[in-house]
């Protein structure tokens, strides 16, 4: 039997998944990081993406975009707090494109700089949840 880490990924409106997983991948505020049964214990910002579970006795790894937050790594537990949490299955391509159009259009017409700031982060969401759709649609053809 492999080794396990308990995992909950919340967010502000509900918790998105509380198990066990054999590894963890999440966004990180420096770039993805592996998680693996007695990680060392850290804290990080989490940035817009992909959060992937390898769940025992599954094939399939999960599928979950997240977009703002905090990610703890204790030894034997990984709890995600995110702003946003939306399981692949339920991610809408159109509304994702819909948003990434807008954000994209903000950009040219920015009026001040916190309008192309806010612009920026829409855009970096908006291609996140792209991206976890994508990763989300990848693991269901293997």
């Amino acid at each position: 039997m492999a080794m396990t880490i308990h995992v909950d990924v919340v967010s502000a409106e509900q918790s998105i998944f509380n198990g066990q997983a054999e590894f963890v991948v999440a966004p990180a505020e420096m770039g993805e990081i592996g998680i693996h049964p007695r990680h060392t214990p850290f804290i990080s910002r989490i940035q817009p993406g992909t959060v992937r579970l390898k769940i025992p006795n599954q094939e399939d790894e999960e599928v979950i975009f997240v977009s703002g937050g905090l990610v703890e790594v204790q030894p034997q537990v990984v709890t995600i707090l995110a702003d946003t949490a939306i399981r692949g299955k339920d991610l809408d391509e159109a509304k994702a494109m819909e948003a990434k159009q807008k954000a994209e259009e903000a950009l040219k017409q920015r009026a001040t700089e916190i309008d192309y700031a806010r612009a920026q982060s829409e855009l970096a969401t908006a291609v996140a949840q792209l991206r976890s759709l994508h990763r989300y649609r990848l693991r269901k053809k293997k």
